[in-house]
């Protein structure tokens, strides 16, 4: 197996309402997936890594939802366990022109519910990569401690972690975030922040000067993630920025772990880091045109298509090396 994650599905629920409207407003709701781990390992697989998932959903028909999405995207399961009279978390989007307003039904979800006992140490030993987030680490403390049990045996055996912090203020006090992600990032090989994780994590403000101090945690790859500004990217002492591929964007849901999963799935395929985050950054960008946080999320042929026409992510440039 090359990439096995951890954490928390959804089942989504985005209502159809005319712009400005609320949930209550609307009179149907188009029914999807999310989870940031979730949608990280489809991302990955549809950029050719094989993935598999280490969570816990519910007996229920939204845990049959989610298992049914993974067995078509070919998302080994083995790790996953059915919790008998669990309820799988849901949460329900609404969107104004400005913005996309979330309501979650997650609390008490099979999730939570991890323990560092369901850390399948001969399968993170055997992966190449394991991948974890803040939000796994956020919904309850049994979680967190299985994140760093997971962490604890893939650095024993020489397995890559990728580490997304992918901050949720709702979830967990700011001191609590800053210590757990600040040493998750010590402990991975790969950290994938956005901008204002950085800033939260770092007290900087500069782009560059939040990526050197994140690079100075020991990560042998950082990427910031910048949205519409595109990214920087730090590893073995350069610096270079990815420019963003331009898009008519409809939903950004999703489009963080899309990069995730296609720049570690790329990594793992031989590529270098910058022509990685090139792909990465084109497949983010498409990820946006459609509404949901999974089905816009394109295939390897998509992104390929992009790059090699000619209309990738252009001025990309050196930077000095992280300080």
């Amino acid at each position: 197996m090359d990439v096995l994650a951890m954490g928390e599905p959804l089942l989504e629920f985005n209502a159809r309402t005319e712009a400005g409207g609320r949930v209550g407003a609307s009179d149907s709701f188009a029914v999807g997936y999310g989870g940031d781990t979730s949608n990280f390992l489809v991302a990955a697989q549809r950029s050719g890594a094989r993935t598999g998932y280490v969570t816990r959903i519910g007996d229920d028909e939204f845990g049959d939802a989610l298992a049914g999405l993974w067995q078509r995207e070919g998302v080994d399961t083995r790790h996953v366990v059915r919790e008998a009279g669990g309820r799988t978390g849901v949460y329900f989007i609404s969107r104004t022109p400005a913005e996309s307003r979330f309501t979650y039904y997650r609390a008490g979800s099979p999730a939570t519910r991890l323990t560092p006992g369901d850390v399948p140490e001969e399968s993170v030993g055997g992966a190449r990569l394991l991948h974890l987030t803040g939000i796994t680490q956020a919904i309850s403390t049994s979680a967190c401690d299985t994140a760093f049990r997971a962490m604890e045996v893939a650095r024993g055996s020489g397995t890559q972690i990728s580490y997304d912090p992918n901050h949720r203020a709702a979830l967990w006090p700011v001191e609590r975030a800053r210590a757990v992600m600040l040493r998750s990032i010590e402990l991975c090989d790969i950290a994938l922040p956005n901008l204002a994780e950085g800033r939260m994590l770092t007290g900087t403000d500069d782009p560059e000067d939040v990526l050197a101090a994140l690079v100075r945690r020991g990560p042998s790859t950082v990427v910031l993630k910048m949205g519409e500004q595109g990214a920087l990217l730090a590893h073995e002492g350069e610096v270079t920025r990815i420019a963003p591929y331009t898009v008519d964007a409809v939903d950004p849901s999703g489009a963080g772990d899309t990069f995730d999963g296609a720049f570690t799935a790329r990594l793992l395929d031989g590529e270098k880091p910058l022509p990685a985050a090139r792909y990465a950054a084109v497949a983010a960008a498409l990820t946006t045109t459609g509404a949901g946080a999974v089905l816009p999320i394109p295939h390897r042929a998509d992104v390929d298509a992009v790059l090699s026409a000619g209309a990738a992510p252009s001025g990309d440039r050196d930077q000095p090396p992280a300080r």
